[in-house]
C-alpha cells in the first residue's frame, strides 16, 4: 500500500510542476511513437535476398540461421570452407553459401557475380556487413603500420569496398545496407586498429546513408556492446599480446615494467568475464530488425552495457571517458614513478 502511494505521489508531482509535465508527455508521446514505428514490417521475405558476410561464427551465423528460419532468401558468406559446410548442415536447403575474404576484390566480385545470378533482377534487398577481427589490440607505442593495417583492412577498406560492389543490386531493390560497428566506434578504450575502424565504419555508414537516401535504400549501424564471440576471446587477445610484447625494445618493456603485461591482462579477463553477454540474439534481433522494419533505426546500441555504460559515456566530456578508462586499466612503471 505504501510503494501505491509513494508512486501516486511521485505522479502526482510531476503532473502539478508544469514544465515536469511536459517532459513527461513528450517522453511517453515519443515512447509510443516508437514503438507504434518499430512495429511496422515490410512483407514478402521469401522473395527477398539477405548478403551476409563473417557467417562461420558468431553474429553472421546466428543471423544467417535466423533468417532462413523466417523465410528469406540467405546467402551467407564465409571464409572457410568449413564455416560453410557447418552452416548448411544447420540451415534449410534454400540458404546459399559463398567463400568470402573481405580483403580481396578478386573475391568480393566473384561474390557479387553469384548474388546477381540468384537475384536476378529483383537486386539485393540486404547487405550486412558483419566481418571483423579485433586483433591486434594494446597500447599504441607497442604497434607498428601492420598492425593497424590488419584491422583495418577487414573491418573497414574490407567493408567500403564489399558495399561500393553491391551498391548497384541494393539500388535496385530499395534495399538495405546493415554495418556493424562498435561501442567502439563512440569511445575509445583500446590502442591498435580495431577503434579507429569502427569509428571509420560510423562515419562512412553516416555518408552512405544521406547518399542513398535519394534511390530509397536505408542503411543503419549496429553498435554492440561486449559479447562473447570469437572477436572477444581472451585466448586470442592475450596470446597477441605476448606476441607484441616480446618484439618491444627493451626501453618500451623497461617504462611499462615489467608487471605490466600481466596486470593488463588480468584486467581483461575479469573485465571481459563480467562484460561479455553470450546472448547473441540480442544484436541479431538489432539486425533482422534493421532489415524488416519498415522504419529502421539509424543506430541500434545492443547489450545491457552499451545501452546504460558505455553509449551514454560517450556523450560525456572526453575527460570523464579517459578517467573511467584510465581507471580500469593498470597503469605504466614509468607513469607511477612520476
Amino acid at each position: 500500500m505504501g510503494s501505491t502511494e509513494g508512486g501516486c505521489g511521485c505522479l502526482e508531482v510531476i503532473l502539478s510542476h508544469p514544465t515536469l509535465s511536459f517532459i513527461f508527455l513528450l517522453t511517453a508521446v515519443a515512447a509510443v511513437r516508437r514503438y507504434i514505428r518499430d512495429s511496422h514490417k515490410v512483407d514478402g521475405f521469401r522473395d527477398k535476398h539477405v548478403f551476409i558476410t563473417g557467417c562461420d561464427t558468431g553474429f553472421g551465423n546466428l543471423l544467417a540461421r535466423q533468417l532462413d528460419g523466417k523465410g528469406f532468401q540467405v546467402i551467407a558468406a564465409c571464409l572457410t570452407e568449413k564455416g560453410a559446410t557447418n552452416l548448411r548442415a544447420e540451415t534449410s536447403p534454400r540458404l546459399k553459401t559463398v567463400l568470402l575474404n573481405v580483403t580481396d576484390s578478386e573475391s568480393i566480385r566473384k561474390a557479387v557475380e553469384f548474388v546477381r545470378g540468384e537475384v536476378k533482377e529483383r537486386g539485393l534487398w540486404g547487405l550486412v556487413n558483419n566481418a571483423g577481427r579485433a586483433t591486434p589490440i594494446g597500447p599504441t607505442d607497442w604497434m607498428d603500420l601492420e598492425d593497424f593495417t590488419k584491422v583495418l583492412d577487414v573491418n573497414l577498406i574490407g567493408l567500403i569496398d564489399v558495399t561500393l560492389q553491391f551498391i548497384p543490386l541494393l539500388k535496385k531493390a530499395r534495399g538495405r545496407v546493415v554495418n556493424v560497428a562498435s561501442i567502439l566506434g563512440r569511445l575509445n578504450l583500446v590502442g591498435g586498429g580495431y577503434c579507429p575502424s569502427k569509428w571509420g565504419v560510423e562515419a562512412f555508414s553516416d555518408s552512405l546513408r544521406k547518399d542513398m537516401s535519394h534511390f530509397g535504400v536505408k542503411v543503419s549501424i549496429i553498435e554492440p556492446g561486449f559479447f562473447k564471440t570469437a572477436v572477444t576471446s581472451v585466448d586470442v587477445i592475450n596470446a597477441d599480446m605476448r606476441r607484441l610484447w616480446t618484439r618491444l625494445p627493451q626501453n618500451i618493456k623497461n617504462s611499462y615494467g615489467v608487471t605490466y603485461l600481466d596486470d593488463y591482462m588480468k584486467v581483461q579477463d575479469f573485465s571481459m568475464g563480467i562484460l561479455c553477454s553470450a546472448d547473441l540474439s540480442k544484436v541479431t534481433r538489432c539486425m533482422e530488425h534493421a532489415l524488416t522494419a519498415r522504419f529502421p533505426r539509424t543506430r541500434y546500441g545492443a547489450g545491457w552495457d552499451a545501452k546504460l555504460f558505455w553509449i551514454p559515456l560517450s556523450y560525456l566530456p572526453s575527460f570523464v571517458a579517459d578517467f573511467v578508462v584510465n581507471t580500469l586499466l593498470p597503469s605504466p612503471q614509468e607513469a607511477k614513478n612520476k
